[in-house]
């Protein structure tokens, strides 16, 4: 058996999922400890990682394991190591965050979770361990990734108005408005929506519906200066 100088510390994953619905606020996935240390507190989704697992896999697991959410696109978005960090002893954890349409994916408590709810991200309860400190570094990547990356992938239903993705970008971004105008022209340049028709059965004018062109995005950034994307997608610009 080979020895070891040095001490092991434990690896865990959390996992940072923001939900969407149409609504004016984005909304956080948590659930409330079954067991010790902080039983009762809410917390991030996540777990301690097993020896044959990869991270991003140990993560999916943890999230279909406590909430019943699972399938998910996730990215891994810093690692948190502070000595003191948990009670139990050493641990390091490593964070992932996701985006997701909410109605797409309701949460269910499972494993050693008492609760599983989505959070108006203005409305967080007290947290456990550091996750306030997780959510907020994941907060602060969204907003900076929603100026050279289309989101709406993720958020929004296939098929929607442009009205409905200026909403999500106001949203993310904690803005009260941006220029409609304005905002139709630059993003309609950048050639990644495509129409596919008009609203039906609604009680005013039918507005267009969109649909995200995932291989027109991928080969403009294949092809030009990630600055393109940016200049189109940073509406605060």
């Amino acid at each position: 058996m080979p020895t070891y100088k040095y001490p092991r510390p434990s690896v865990t994953v959390d996992i940072v999922v923001f939900g969407y619905d149409g609504g004016a606020q984005l909304k956080l996935l948590l659930i409330k400890r079954g067991s010790e240390p902080y039983k009762g507190s809410w917390a991030l989704p996540g777990g301690f990682v097993d020896m044959d697992e990869t991270l991003e896999t140990a993560a999916l697991r943890e999230l279909e394991e406590e909430t019943g959410v699972k399938d998910l696109y996730v990215e891994q978005l810093y690692t948190y190591g502070a000595p003191d960090r948990d009670p139990r002893g050493r641990v390091i954890s490593v964070a992932y965050f996701s985006l997701v349409n909410l109605q797409d994916h309701p949460a269910v408590a499972a494993s050693d979770a008492t609760k599983a709810e989505w959070f108006p991200t203005n409305e967080l309860p007290d947290l456990a361990f550091d996750h306030a400190d997780i959510i907020a570094a994941a907060t602060k990547r969204l907003a900076a990734k929603v100026r050279y990356q289309p989101i709406g992938f993720e958020l929004l239903p296939e098929e929607f108005t442009l009205g409905q993705l200026q909403h999500l970008y106001e949203t993310v971004l904690n803005v009260e408005a941006f220029n409609k105008r304005n905002f139709r022209t630059r993003i309609l340049r950048t050639g990644i929506l495509e129409e596919v028709g008009r609203q039906k059965n609604v009680a005013h004018r039918p507005a267009v519906l969109y649909r995200f062109n995932e291989t027109a995005y991928k080969k403009l950034a294949e092809e030009r200066d990630g600055a393109v994307l940016r200049r189109a997608l940073d509406f605060e610009i």
